[in-house]
């Protein structure tokens, strides 16, 4: 009944309100979203929704910048279907990605995809966030440049994609602050505060070519 009234609420062009016909535990999680605060290199804007991936989506872009330099990016889309979904184990799923530029030679380590997947389930345990099926792939990819573009330095950039369904969707929040720490670890910043062992990768500094 809830898709019913959303559908009618798009054919009417009435976009005022992207949450209209939502169920309220979505909207709830929605405004817990938007009310978390991440550190001040981590900036979050809103992104449009996903529509085929569930019957209700909230999509947040977010880039970590400092002295005016973007360092890293990624996205944090919140996914809600009241019918449940039987791999989701549960009726919500967050989708995230995350992207940085590294050193070159960091893009060779054999074990910076362990490394990095480490750091995502390191930031959710400690803010103590349990999830459900927990799924994602860790990519590198290096670019050497050639004849017009050969002034152009090397390239690795480290690419993390996951997915997990919150255990508590009271602390849905704490899961997008976590995805920021995450972020801004893959961004070569240290922990909030200037302590902790965590260290975090190298970055390339520079242009981000694309």
């Amino acid at each position: 009944m809830a898709a019913s009234r959303t559908h009618t609420a798009e054919e009417s062009g009435d976009m005022h309100d992207p949450l209209a016909g939502a169920p309220p535990t979505f909207r709830q999680a929605v405004a817990a979203l938007e009310a978390a605060g991440p550190r001040p290199e981590v900036r979050l804007a809103p992104l449009p929704a996903p529509r085929r991936m569930a019957p209700y989506a909230h999509a947040l872009s977010a880039t970590v910048g400092v002295d005016g330099e973007e360092l890293a990016d990624g996205r944090f889309v919140l996914l809600h279907d009241p019918a449940g979904e039987e791999a989701w184990r549960g009726a919500f799923r967050v989708v995230t990605l995350a992207r940085a530029d590294l050193e070159p030679e960091l893009g060779t380590d054999p074990l910076l995809p362990e490394v990095a997947w480490s750091w995502l389930t390191e930031a959710l345990d400690g803010r103590g966030l349990e999830r459900w099926e927990p799924s994602g792939t860790v990519t590198r990819a290096g670019s050497a440049f050639f004849g017009g573009l050969a002034g152009r330095p090397p390239r690795a950039e480290l690419e993390l994609r996951a997915s997990w369904t919150p255990a508590d969707m009271a602390a849905v929040g704490g899961h997008l602050l976590a995805w920021c720490g995450l972020l801004a670890q893959c961004a070569g910043l240290p922990p909030e505060g200037g302590s902790g062992a965590v260290t975090a990768l190298p970055r390339r500094r520079g242009p981000r070519w694309t």
